[in-house]
């Protein structure tokens, strides 16, 4: 990691195999560290979440026989990582969208 690169903060979840496969770690692991470099992402691998908040984007992790997500917030000094779930829906979960709402609070409040 450069001294430039943004570290990543986490709130909640991991990225481990299992359950992960080994390429969805990597793959999500390899896009990860294109956000702490910098770089922003868009479709298909990323797209923002304005219902979470200012900033908050879903990354899309597509695995053997899951579909996972990373929901995160890119800050001026850090990646925030809010949540990791296996996605089964269309929709983003209500209970996922307000966890991560609280837990941005919480970290905002902290800082």
């Amino acid at each position: 990691m450069s001294i430039n690169d943004k570290p990543l903060v986490w709130l909640s979840g991991e990225i481990k195999t299992p359950p992960f496969s080994q390429n969805a770690r990597l793959e999500a692991g390899f896009l990860l560290r294109k956000l702490q470099k910098g770089e922003m992402l868009s479709l298909p691998q990323s797209r923002p979440m304005p219902s979470i908040g200012f900033r908050c984007h879903e990354l899309r992790i597509n695995d053997k026989n899951t579909t996972w997500r990373i929901i995160y917030r890119i800050d001026s000094d850090a990646v925030i990582i809010l949540d990791v779930f296996e996605k089964k829906t269309q929709r983003t979960p209500k209970q996922v969208i307000e966890t991560c709402m609280q837990r941005l609070t919480t970290y905002d409040s902290s800082c």
